[in-house]
């Protein structure tokens, strides 16, 4: 691969994959023409809605193909399933592209990825009919198959649309399609590459790459950012940036209202770890510790709004502490009572071990001499599953399941603020009644554990009174 001395590498979501007709004009070209077209390199999503459909449903767990081939107990639910699938890709590159050969090309790539993975699927069944072939011990790969069909569809078709507007776009594809060979990650993406002239070519990259490691295995739904941050930190990327439908902002404004919120504009990795435990994405923990790693920071922008800068995300601290982002999450509380804990070593440990096992997430958890309560982020059968588990194994305690909501305040450094008062006579003044608040000594956020129900309700208020009204405050307030 032929490397300019500056280029970017940038990653597009599938809310905003499903918009590239007006990606086209707003980012893609963008005024730019000649060379100022190239030295990037664009990472692509599925177009929304396909990778839920392929796997399950992200929100909801409602199955896709993944899902109803699993616990088939005959053909028609998960073929019926990826026929849809082929049928919602469609549907998607028609409302992308207009010209007849593209069109064709982008229905003859679904029909052959489609069908390819329908027999894939098909044989695989046929053997695990014979005793000696178990289909559990096949899934995990299953899952990484079907994972790679909606990244190769968007970045085919968009390099379909950006060759049709005079771009020399090149569609590189690491999902490993009829690929024999075994690569590391690290390989995949250097042989997709190898040959690809940055200063004259634009690559659109599958956001999922087959590899040795199992991308689906290990990040889950988070593979596209990995493979992101692998690719900028192999190329010596000079910036990386995802682009969102959204500016990263200081609260929801549909929550909050769009005249009330802040463009977060800077912030650090550590904000940005925050950010992603309590599940708004950022970046996948794993990509961000990659770009650290390798010093390139990276910028967060609205793909529609391509005059703004967005947000930079790199290392650097802040001189005036303040209050950047108010966000929060739905969590069950697992709470543990136990008299006898008191002087006692392992408890803690043993809740550790049952959680992890059933790969249960842990947003915060907070103990004293007798109770330990995990905030989890996790299906609520699973959590019963916890919490039965732990039952057999202290039968002398008490251990209780609560749905909450979990409301933090988080910033570079929010030490002098008095975040934990000024947040509880926000709610106060709301009438909210918290169950729980944490704060540790670092100084970065501040969590405020509330009622479900009342989630909404005091992330407002903790924005009016941490950000809206701190704005003309001065830069350190009195404890």
């Amino acid at each position: 691969m032929t490397q300019p001395k500056r280029h970017t590498v940038e990653k597009i979501g599938g809310t905003s994959m499903s918009r590239s007709k007006e990606l086209l004009e707003s980012l893609f070209l963008g005024g730019r023409d000649g060379a100022a077209l190239y030295n990037r390199v664009f990472v692509v999503s599925a177009y929304g809605g396909i990778t839920n459909l392929l796997l399950e449903d992200k929100k909801t767990g409602a199955p896709g193909v993944y899902a109803l081939f699993s616990g088939a107990e005959t053909d028609h639910g998960w073929m019926d399933a990826l026929t849809a699938v082929g049928e919602a890709m469609g549907t998607a590159h028609r409302k992308v592209l207009d010209h007849p050969g593209d069109l064709q090309a982008a229905d003859d790539f679904v029909r052959d990825r489609i069908e390819g993975a329908r027999s894939c699927l098909i044989d695989l069944q046929r053997l695990c009919s014979y005793g000696h072939f178990r289909l559990s011990q096949h899934m995990a790969v299953i899952r990484e198959l079907l994972s790679g069909l909606g990244e190769a569809h968007s970045a085919f078709v968009t390099a379909q649309l950006l060759n049709r507007a005079g771009v020399a776009a090149r569609f590189v594809d690491l999902s490993g399609w009829r690929d024999e060979t075994e690569h590391s990650l690290d390989e995949r993406i250097v042989a997709g590459l190898r040959d690809v002239d940055l200063s004259t070519e634009l690559p659109i990259v599958t956001g999922y790459a087959q590899c040795s490691e199992g991308l689906m295995n290990r990040f889950d739904r988070g593979y596209s950012e990995v493979t992101f941050s692998r690719i900028a930190a192999l190329t010596g990327a000079a910036e990386a940036i995802i682009h969102k439908e959204f500016h990263l902002s200081s609260a929801d404004p549909r929550l909050v209202g769009e005249e009330n919120v802040v463009k977060l504009g800077h912030t650090n990795y550590d904000v940005a770890d925050h950010l992603s435990n309590l599940g708004m994405e950022a970046i996948h923990p794993r990509a961000a510790k990659t770009l650290r790693q390798a010093g390139i920071p990276l910028r967060v922008t609205n793909a529609f709004d391509p005059e703004d800068p967005g947000t930079l995300i790199d290392e650097a601290a802040t001189d005036t502490p303040r209050v950047e982002m108010v966000t929060g999450i739905a969590v069950h509380a697992l709470e543990l009572f136990e008299q006898d804990m008191v002087g006692v070593k392992g408890y803690d440990a043993k809740v550790l071990e049952v959680l992890t096992r059933h790969n249960v997430r842990i947003v915060s958890k907070a103990s004293n001499a007798n109770t330990i309560t995990h905030y989890v982020d996790t299906p609520l059968k699973r959590v019963k599953r916890v919490q039965a588990e732990l039952a057999r194994h202290y039968p002398g305690a008490a251990v209780s399941v609560r749905a909450l909501g979990l409301v933090a305040a988080i910033g570079r450094d929010i030490s002098g603020l008095s975040v934990m008062r000024r947040g509880l006579e926000a709610l106060d003044a709301e009438g909210i009644v918290p169950v729980g608040i944490l704060q540790t000594s670092r100084s970065v956020d501040a969590q405020f554990v509330v009622p479900r129900d009342d989630m909404d309700r005091t992330t407002t208020a903790l924005h009016r009174a941490l950000v809206q009204d701190g704005r003309d405050r001065p830069a350190r307030l009195a404890a």
